[in-house]
């Protein structure tokens, strides 16, 4: 079958007002260049950004029908010979697919393995538009072409259903611990134990970090314990709060609800010169913030978005405990 063909298969929307109402719709994937690999989905994990963007969260849905669906796991069925060559990816193997599926590959990020933060703007694995014009569709389908860079082969002790949501949670979650010093003898507090949450957990632990996860109740305690967690906190215990002033090393934020998020309080508990890294992409603005809430322990705020296929690579040859 020739590239202008080739048909793939999904579950997407296609009235924006009945986002829960899925079809089974045809996809016509992006002119093939032989930069690109198509991978035969086997697992998709569900993101919250695929929520946000089927709702409307994140803004108006630009083309119908949407596949959505970043937390890719399968083989590959199709190899372009650039791709073979710059990865040595072959038809058959095991690989997956996250949030980015190209870029431009020339500027600075791009040349210096940040290639997730291309200043003209990562191409999007769904609801995204390549240069050819073709809207791009996620995972809840048959296959996904993708530029290579974009693609990453999965060891075989990672089981393929566990691969697939560390293609955007796990790498979310990766890339911010290693990018600000968690390790061995460091206090890490995680915000949240959703789908990024439960990944800081591993991850932190598995760096060796001591490991604080803060949630509003205590419903989540148990699973945070059993995940290795060493501390449960309840943001809402401020007796308890306060006993943590000064004393984290860096704190991840992966919470989406941020009405009445008590960003200054959590800046509090970081050491002098500790890191806030917020992850979590919410629809509302995060809190404003006066300048003393900053400045007393000269701390440090900052984000993170998903991750590089170097970061990706070393996450998945150094994979935390499953959590199944």
């Amino acid at each position: 079958m020739s590239s202008s063909e080739t048909v793939f298969k999904g579950y997407g929307i296609t009235d924006a007002n009945r986002w829960s109402d899925f079809k089974l719709v045809d996809i016509k994937p992006k002119t093939w260049e032989e930069e690109d690999i198509d991978v035969a989905v086997s697992y998709c994990g569900v993101c919250g950004s695929d929520i946000h963007t089927i709702t409307g969260g994140w803004g108006s849905i630009q083309e119908l029908p949407l596949v959505v669906g970043h937390e890719i796991a399968g083989t590959a069925v199709r190899v372009g010979s650039i791709a073979a060559q710059k990865t040595g990816i072959k038809v058959g193997d095991r690989v997956g697919i996250g949030a980015r599926c190209n870029a431009c590959g020339v500027c600075g990020p791009c040349t210096s393995d940040n290639e997730n933060y291309c200043v003209k703007g990562p191409i999007d694995t769904y609801h995204g538009r390549h240069p050819d014009g073709t809207m791009t569709q996620g995972g809840y389908s048959t296959a996904v072409r993708a530029n290579h860079q974009y693609v990453f082969p999965i060891p075989d002790g990672i089981a393929l259903e566990d691969a697939a949501s560390m293609m955007c949670a796990g790498l979310t979650m990766y890339s911010p611990l290693t990018h600000n010093g968690a390790g061995p003898g460091k206090k890490v507090g995680i915000i949240g134990l959703g789908g990024l949450g439960h990944y800081g957990v591993l991850f932190a632990k598995a760096l060796g970090c001591e490991v604080y996860v803060f949630s509003h109740s205590t419903r989540k305690e148990q699973d945070a314990l059993k995940m290795g967690a060493d501390h449960f906190v309840v943001s809402e215990d401020k007796e308890n709060m306060a006993r943590l002033r000064g004393t984290l090393d860096l704190i991840i934020s992966t919470v989406n609800v941020v009405d009445t998020f008590p960003l200054a309080e959590y800046l509090s508990l970081l050491v002098v010169r500790g890191t806030f890294i917020n992850v979590g992409a919410p629809e509302t603005k995060l809190p404003q913030l006066a300048a003393f809430d900053f400045t007393p322990n000269a701390c440090r705020l900052g984000g993170s978005c998903v991750g590089s296929k170097r970061e990706a690579i070393e996450m998945l040859a150094s994979s935390p405990p499953s959590s199944h």
